[in-house]
């Protein structure tokens, strides 16, 4: 069936509840009429270009749901975002409204401006008026992580969050779940599409609640026992995980930690996932299912399904995608973005990844790293530092490890334990035990042992948590130079 945002929205209609959050829940009456009230207030502002800068809750998927049915556009910044990210984002966006909480902190700047109404518990500060040209049809905004300090904002239509949307709530309805968890942030298009979309597609309740009451400090900061707590009070049947969460859960249950029975479908993905990590939550009762995409391309275009697995895969593409290889690169076709904000706007045609990988005999996906980040020994051997890492980050005692080997005759790491108090020894036969997974060329052979661990706030990691390779690099030049002696 197809759907617009507007169909969506008017099948919420019913008293079943639609959403659950800390304090109480809305039927799905009151979450239109909550809608509607907002769509109201927007009307009334006159602003067509609506940032947002919210934790996640019930208000959140309200305000973006009445953005999507009055064909407004969104622009949703996440809450961890510094405050030059977020002037950053205001100004490449052209936004012309920010929504913020009430009680908010306004810079001083931001304090001078003038407040526009809209429904509690939302202040709204309209934005001097600038002119920045984006695709007529954009409907989103969404800033990827990148590399560098300065977040990439990617336009996206309508057309293309409903479709990937309605392919994820296709891949999960042999399950059926019908109560969705969002433990990532809203403002991440992931959860936005596969969490909040694909969920009400399929007819199912959405809890939402706050990421302090999921146990997230900052940008990555986890508590682990809060998290489960709250598993078991919410007892959700479907998830989406990145790997360092998963990784969280399996360890907490291989170490005795009751996991709720409810669970039916759980999506893992936004970064490399080690099989041996898939296989031991497999082995805790989890049903993972492994997926790959990017913002480029509305989030997901590949997922492994119930009956339609492949371990070590990524998946077959879903079907508003088509995945072709090209000179090793994963190249998509079908679903994509409008373009980059200031840059011209993308022609249609196939959207090369920058990822490298295989399509197998049946048709299954497999990622093998990123084109950008392939390093080459001094033996001329291809590595890709992402697979690397993704063993070695398996070993219970290593919580984050960054692989260099570009001209070096051997591969060497800046590890972080999980436990600050391991010794240096226990690192070393950590690492000893993670190389023995893994092929000669691909093994590390030497270690330096990082001073703190990796952040967004310290500028090593992206707000996805993907290390950013050149600033760790510099950060250890000295030790990892050191290094360049005989392997051990």
């Amino acid at each position: 069936m197809t759907h617009d945002f507007q169909t969506l929205v008017a099948t919420l209609a019913g008293t079943n509840t639609r959403a659950r959050f800390s304090g109480g829940s809305w039927s799905g009456d009151a979450f239109r009429a909550e809608i509607q009230k907002l769509s109201e207030a927007l009307i009334a502002s006159g602003r067509r270009r609506i940032a947002s800068r919210l934790d996640n809750g019930p208000h959140w998927l309200a305000l973006d749901l009445a953005l999507r049915s009055l064909g407004l556009v969104h622009v949703p910044l996440p809450t961890f975002f510094s405050a030059e990210q977020v002037a950053h984002a205001l100004a490449a966006s052209g936004a012309d409204l920010l929504v913020v909480p009430v009680g908010t902190k306004l810079t001083e700047a931001m304090a001078e401006l003038p407040v526009v109404a809209m429904t509690d518990p939302f202040l709204a500060v309209a934005l001097p008026a600038h002119v920045v040209s984006i695709p007529a049809d954009t409907a989103v905004i969404t800033f990827t992580s990148g590399t560098t300090g300065t977040p990439k904002g990617v336009c996206l239509d309508a057309t293309a969050l409903m479709s990937v949307a309605q392919s994820l709530a296709d891949a999960a309805a042999p399950l059926g779940p019908k109560r969705h968890l969002c433990l990532m942030p809203l403002s991440t298009l992931l959860e936005n599409i596969g969490g909040v979309y694909a969920a009400l597609l399929a007819g199912a309740e959405i809890v939402v609640p706050s990421l302090a009451e999921l146990g997230y400090s900052g940008a990555a900061g986890l508590d682990v026992a809060k998290l489960l707590a709250r598993l078991h009070a919410d007892q959700p049947e479907s998830m989406i995980l990145v790997p360092q969460l998963l990784l969280a859960l399996v360890m907490a249950a291989e170490q005795g930690a009751p996991l709720p029975h409810s669970f039916k479908f759980i999506a893992v993905g936004g970064a490399r996932v080690g099989g041996n990590l898939i296989a031991r939550a497999k082995a805790q009762g989890l049903p993972i299912y492994e997926g790959y995409g990017l913002s480029e391309c509305a989030s997901v275009v590949c997922l492994n399904q119930p009956g339609a697995e492949r371990a070590g895969s990524v998946g077959r593409p879903l079907s508003h995608a088509q995945v072709t290889i090209i000179d090793g690169e994963v190249v998509v076709q079908g679903v994509g973005m409008l373009g980059y904000l200031g840059e011209p706007e993308r022609q249609n045609g196939p959207i090369t990844t920058g990822d490298l990988g295989y399509v197998d005999a049946d048709g299954f996906v497999h990622i093998t790293g990123r084109r950008k980040n392939l390093f080459i020994t001094s033996f001329g051997r291809n590595v890709s530092p992402e697979w690397v890492e993704s063993e070695l980050h398996q070993h219970p005692a290593i919580a984050q490890a960054v692989v260099f080997g570009e001209a070096r005759p051997f591969n060497v790491a800046v590890l972080w334990p999980r436990d600050p108090n391991c010794s240096d020894q226990d690192l070393a036969d950590a690492l000893a035990a993670a190389n023995r997974g893994l092929p000669d060329y691909a093994r590390v052979q030497q270690f330096v042992r990082a001073e703190q661990p990796f952040t967004f706030a310290d500028g090593l990691l992206t707000s996805n948590g993907r290390p950013r390779r050149e600033r760790i690099h510099a950060r250890y030049e000295i030790a990892l130079t050191a290094t360049n002696g005989a392997s051990e």
